[in-house]
């Protein structure tokens, strides 16, 4: 005789959003909570409207959006408390480490992101804390001291992967997600202020201009023109990269149903990693030639199946090194191409921010700038010529 599957019991929500419907036709938005054994009713202030126009429905989804925003918000702090992360006397006691991994995995939780994806930065920034002070440190360490000793650590510390000192925009980048963090456990009312706050600014790292590396269009043609058999994923999805402007994290989560066709134009529909807006991209002949067969792959299979970016820039490097070219690729070199190539073109600027997905104009500018310092360059070499 067979034994029954006990069913598994449902978790309970302890928020819900519900809705009461008004006289007018409008529904107010409430948050139903349950918290301790006790029912509370959150009225939220924010209505819905009957939806006869698309703009009434649009209006409804921004102000659905909103209440789930706060939702989660909400659910998160009880999470907090439920966790020992509350305001109280021993606060200061908490982990500094296990409370970067407390905050990690809540920005999961809000993106729906891997881990990896979402808190790279901050798991690397978690190795260096762990190294600087060991993985004892609470927030009662954390103080000006502590921090101005962090960064003069920072001076010296290496790279996990390379081996080499990090870089000054590096340390800058580290010291800010560390400043975010303790922003984020004032906010948790863990502790009061920032110790950086207290620290001048000449003593912090300093986030250096960094020069645009892009490849001539002569350039793209000695890679078109070199094969590496190493890794032919790597390779063609480098030269997508350089037609189409796609930044390695959108090229890597391309899967084949987000190609649709559009009055025969291929177009690819993707929410970008960094922005999370949704873009719609007309892919040119140039762009599809290094698209993969897609044989017997299912629609929402992976087009490149790439290695990691780190691994991705280490064969870029043996690639371009066999093609002859000089200097430091990476993935990221072929978004500047793209930039540089269609300003190159004289393709109207506003046209190019729209392309590479660019949320201020003022970001697509510093590729103009680059190709007019490129062009002021060639005319100092033909007026060498001419004398």
């Amino acid at each position: 005789m067979t034994q029954k599957k006990k069913k598994e019991p449902k978790v309970k929500e302890p928020i819900k959003i519900r809705f009461k419907n008004l006289a007018n036709g409008n529904k107010s938005i409430y948050l139903d909570c349950y918290v301790d054994g006790r029912r509370v009713y959150e009225f939220l202030k924010l209505y819905l409207v009957p939806e006869r126009t698309s703009a009434e429905k649009s209006a409804n989804e921004e102000t659905l959006r909103l209440a789930n925003s706060i939702k989660a918000k909400k659910v998160v702090e009880l999470q907090n408390k439920a966790h020992g992360f509350s305001v109280g006397n021993g606060r200061l006691k908490m982990n500094l480490l296990e409370y970067i991994e407390h905050y990690i995995a809540r920005k999961q939780q809000n993106t729906g992101e891997e881990t990896w994806t979402v808190g790279r930065i901050y798991l690397s920034l978690h190795r260096h804390l762990k190294r600087y002070s060991g993985d004892k440190t609470t927030f009662k360490h954390v103080d000006k001291n502590y921090c101005a000793g962090f960064i003069e650590y920072l001076k010296t510390a290496k790279c996990w992967i390379k081996g080499e000192i990090l870089k000054e925009n590096t340390q800058e980048l580290y010291m800010k997600k560390f400043e975010t963090i303790l922003n984020s456990a004032i906010s948790d009312e863990i502790i009061a202020v920032n110790p950086f706050k207290y620290i001048k600014p000449e003593n912090k790292p300093k986030k250096r201009k960094t020069e645009i590396k892009f490849l001539t269009i002569e350039e793209v043609r000695m890679l078109e023109n070199t094969d590496y058999p190493m890794s032919r994923n790597v390779r063609n999805a480098f030269l997508f990269s350089c037609y189409t402007g796609l930044r390695f994290s959108d090229i890597d989560n391309m899967t084949w149903d987000k190609l649709q066709v559009d009055n025969g134009v291929i177009m690819l529909k993707f929410r970008q990693k960094k922005t999370r807006k949704w873009e719609y991209l007309p892919l040119s002949d140039m762009a599809l030639q290094y698209l993969p067969p897609k044989g017997n792959a299912a629609d929402s299979d992976s087009i490149f199946n790439l290695p990691t970016n780190c691994h991705v820039n280490i064969n870029l490097r043996h690639w371009a090194a066999l093609a002859g070219i000089k200097g430091r690729v990476t993935f990221h070199v072929a978004r500047h191409t793209n930039a540089t190539l269609l300003l190159t073109l004289d393709v109207p600027i506003a046209t190019v921010s729209k392309m590479l997905g660019h949320t201020n104009i003022r970001t697509t500018e510093i590729y103009a700038k680059v190709i007019d310092k490129s062009k002021l360059e060639a005319m100092r070499i033909l007026n060498t010529l001419a004398g």
